[in-house]
């Protein structure tokens, strides 16, 4: 398949919300191709493979995915269900909430009535606490129409939901401090902080999760895989190792974009599925108003991330079909990410891969925890990825080295045999995460989101020029729901809103009627 000169719609980045972008495009018969700068399309969405295991870069689990859920009925309508291997994480702890010098593992449990059911094991007297706070939960992702696939604003009905900070609401609910933590306690697939993170932030991202937890068998690419099948077969294009390093703007509109080797493509619509920020300076800052450029510059980004990858001896180490949210006391539940170099880390997140055909044992762990990007700043001017490789220098080796044990030290605490069934040890740092993904600074998740300045952060589709809109994780919410509601949200300011919301219910109305 050849580039040709000029395609309907042009969209630079193939993770899941520039894929999610070009499906829904394609489908509506417009032409479409997707550049990828690297050798694996899919963003977040892409695994890597040492000692031939199979290792997740961002996918750990994912929600809403049993029948008639929220990404259930996305994916229906993208045609992509049928293609995925899914296991079901432990309905009755898919996530585990640790601390230490607490022997007790602190369960949340799939479905609305078995979380309850189980915290209410571990926490008798708090009933009232716990059927008022899942109400809140239902109340506040209620609040937005397409995250339940509903006709609305593509966003939210009303601004009242973004202005209550998820600790002080949670605190408000109960005074026994170590439920208050439980229910916090998965607050690493958002970056929660206590004085910003907005309730709404901490629904969504874990209502879906309650409602069903699943793992992707051997790995989260396999939804990357589906969708291009997807898009090929409505027509679209996609090219990896096709860097995109400028945009040309002809009378006040994007005309093209150019790639690294050279060739310019065209396009009528152009769709950025490439951080904002970055989107800006190689469009062009002269191009958009310089209150717009002051005030995308200025959003902060998330926090960045240190993730360990053990590939673990086979018949060691028991595969455990749930996550661990561990922490080194409940004081430390929205204060993670500010660590010193002798309490690093202050909580992990810890997951294992499932293979196909699996023995009872795991073969690789993955723990995940946060790392500001200073701490990495020495090597800020290296760039390193498959497709472009160059080496960081011995320093930043030894650096790697030190963080990997001093986190392995931390792992040993709740998983005493941890070391001994440890075959092979490897890494990756904020710089991972930029080089990758384009990240500003390796940030995880995006944007802040801060209750005190709600508006701050929201970044529109739409952006100050006229052909060029904006999809991804810097929209409206991260992670797989958050981002395919992102490629939704683009599409619809496109296309129409209604229109689109139709087409994804009546996908799912005709799988009903077959049944």
């Amino acid at each position: 398949m050849k580039l040709k000169e000029k395609y309907d719609v042009v969209i630079v980045g193939s993770g899941l919300g520039g894929l999610v972008s070009a499906i829904i495009l394609a489908k509506e018969g417009r032409s479409v191709c997707v550049l990828e700068k690297n050798n694996q399309y899919g963003g977040n969405l892409q695994t890597f493979v040492r000692n031939k295991t199979i290792f997740d870069t961002g996918v750990h689990y994912i929600g809403g995915l049993s029948e008639g859920q929220n990404l259930y009925q996305y994916f229906k309508y993208l045609g992509i269900l049928d293609d995925l291997e899914l296991k079901k994480l432990d309905e009755n702890g898919f996530d585990l909430i640790t601390f230490d010098g607490d022997p007790v593992e602190y369960r949340h449990g799939q479905g609305y009535d078995n979380f309850i059911a189980n915290l209410l094991e571990q926490f008798p007297d708090e009933e009232k606490a716990i059927r008022t706070y899942c109400k809140k939960l239902k109340d506040t992702c209620d609040k937005f129409p397409l995250y339940n696939v509903k006709v609305g604003k593509p966003y939210y009905e009303d601004t009242e939901v973004f202005e209550f900070y998820a600790k002080e609401y949670i605190d408000s609910v109960t005074s026994n401090k170590k439920l208050r933590a439980v229910l916090a306690g998965s607050n690493l697939l958002y970056a929660g902080e206590a004085d910003r993170t907005p309730f709404y932030v901490h629904a969504l991202s874990v209502n879906s999760y309650i409602e069903s937890s699943y793992r992707c068998v051997n790995g989260g690419s396999q939804i990357t895989k589906s969708l291009l099948k997807r898009l090929k077969e409505a027509g679209g294009e996609a090219y990896k190792r096709h860097e995109v390093v400028g945009f040309g703007v002809d009378d006040g509109l994007i005309a093209s974009v150019k790639l690294k080797d050279g060739p310019v493509v065209k396009g009528d619509l152009f769709i950025s599925n490439i951080e904002p920020k970055l989107t800006i300076k190689m469009v062009g800052e002269q191009f958009f108003r310089k209150s717009y450029v002051s005030r995308i510059k200025n959003i902060e980004s998330t926090v960045a991330a240190f993730t360990l990858y053990l590939v673990l001896k086979p018949g060691t180490f028991k595969y455990l079909n749930k996550n661990y949210y561990h922490y080194k006391d409940l004081d430390q539940v929205w204060n993670v990410h500010d660590y010193t170099q002798e309490d690093w880390p202050r909580a992990y997140m810890v997951s294992m891969g499932i293979k196909k055909n699996t023995d009872g044992y795991g073969d690789n762990l993955t723990a995940m925890t946060y790392m500001n990007f200073d701490e990495v700043a020495p090597w800020e001017g290296t760039f390193n990825t498959a497709a472009d490789q160059n080496e960081r220098g011995q320093t930043y080796e030894q650096f790697k080295a030190h963080k990997e044990e001093q986190f392995i030290v931390e792992l040993e605490k709740k998983f005493p045999d941890i070391r001994n069934c440890i075959e092979a040890v490897y890494s990756s740092t904020p710089l991972s995460y930029r080089d990758y993904i384009g990240s500003n600074r390796g940030s995880m998740y995006g944007y802040v989101k801060d209750a005190s300045n709600s508006l701050k952060s929201f970044v529109s589709a739409r952006t100050k020029i006229r052909n060029l809109f904006f999809t991804g994780q810097s929209l409206n919410m991260h992670g797989i729901l958050g981002v395919t509601i992102s490629g939704v949200v683009t599409c619809s300011v496109i296309l129409g809103g209604e229109y689109l919301v139709q087409k994804v219910q009546e996908a799912n109305l005709k799988e009903e009627v077959k049944e």
